[in-house]
């Protein structure tokens, strides 16, 4: 009996030594923070979309963001593409130095994880054969990026391509964006590249739930994570049982296998997980899931984790709790960081 258990005793030993080595990451002397911005989220939330984009820039003075070419925004109608709202989030960010990561794809920032036009949907329904649905869901994803990419391939503070959000995590988009096709991603990717062969894209992948191999591996890429503590599932609200050295120990690994590359946190939740919008939800429930001080419990989670850029996600809550209901709290906050 005693000699049955020496073996799991053993390894499990083994397993633990091997992860805490793994663990073992000095940590940057500066973190650089960034936040995303999105016009999709700040509508939702009932805002002045510029006046929020102008504050985070000119009153917190974020200088390396977000931004994302959500596909309904800028292509409305079949073939008739709209660039006047990127045009100012892109020329705003450029006016101040501000380098900016644009976000490009079917699936991109933001509930529900895949963005389309509603002529695009209206069509594919129109079309009875389903492979001519996604041979034209694909060409015509094709010129959307095409025509994004081209616009603003000349301006110099475009620092990285993100080419779809998470694309390898089936767990939240399998219903809304269906089964990933990996040979479509590469070639999404390819296009961007073919266009613009002088910067980087970028390939992000869940923090929890991602095993990071599949979006880290992409040659010649940045990787990105993302990073949430609290979240509220239909059983109720819970904190995930992690540590910072969960994501050390994910850094290692990958980097053991692919090697090293750059590494961010591109989206570090810094506000409530609802099951309803914000704007429908009291300001008890959305303090109590992200209150000042998980929102501090956050920051100081991500500053362990090894990661030297830290972009947050939030930026317009914050704004939406200042201006609409007297919470000024995580804007002044967040001020400190940038």
């Amino acid at each position: 009996m005693k000699n049955k258990l020496k073996i799991p005793l053993i390894v499990a030993f083994l397993l633990a030594a091997v992860f805490y080595v793994l663990s073992i990451r000095s940590l940057p002397e500066k973190i650089t923070y960034g936040a995303s911005f999105s016009k999709f989220h700040s509508d939702e939330l009932g805002l002045d979309w510029k006046q929020a984009y102008l504050a985070m820039l000119d009153d917190l003075k974020i200088r390396h963001i977000r931004l994302t070419a959500h596909w309904p925004m800028v292509e409305p109608e079949d073939g008739e593409f709209n660039f006047s709202e990127l045009d100012f989030q892109m020329n705003e960010a450029r006016r101040r130095g501000v380098p900016v990561i644009l976000s490009v794809g079917r699936r991109l920032p933001g509930w529900p994880e895949c963005h389309e036009p509603k002529w695009l949907t209206d069509r594919e329904q129109r079309l009875g054969n389903q492979q001519e649905a996604i041979e034209f869901k694909q060409q015509r994803t094709f010129k959307y990026i095409e025509a994004v990419v081209r616009r603003y391939r000349n301006y110099e503070n475009i620092k990285y391509w993100q080419v779809e959000n998470e694309p390898h995590l089936a767990f939240f988009s399998r219903s809304l964006c269906g089964m990933l096709d990996e040979e479509f991603l590469q070639k999404e990717m390819d296009l961007v590249h073919k266009i613009d062969p002088s910067r980087q894209i970028l390939v992000t992948d869940s923090g929890e739930f991602g095993l990071w191999y599949k979006a880290y591996r992409h040659h010649g890429a940045v990787f990105g994570t993302s990073m949430y503590l609290y979240v509220w599932w239909k059983w109720g609200p819970i904190r995930y049982p992690i540590t910072p050295a969960f994501f050390r120990i994910k850094q290692s690994m990958v980097e053991l296998v692919y090697g090293k590359k750059p590494k961010m946190i591109i989206e570090l939740s810094a506000e409530p997980w609802l099951l309803h919008p914000i704007v429908d939800t009291s300001n008890e429930v959305l303090l109590s899931r992200m209150g000042i001080d998980k929102f501090n419990e956050v920051i100081d989670f991500a500053s362990k984790t090894g990661f030297d850029a830290q972009y947050l996600w939030g930026a317009e809550w914050w704004y939406y709790m200042k201006t609409k209901q007297n919470h000024p709290e995580f804007w002044e906050r967040a001020r400190l960081l940038f």
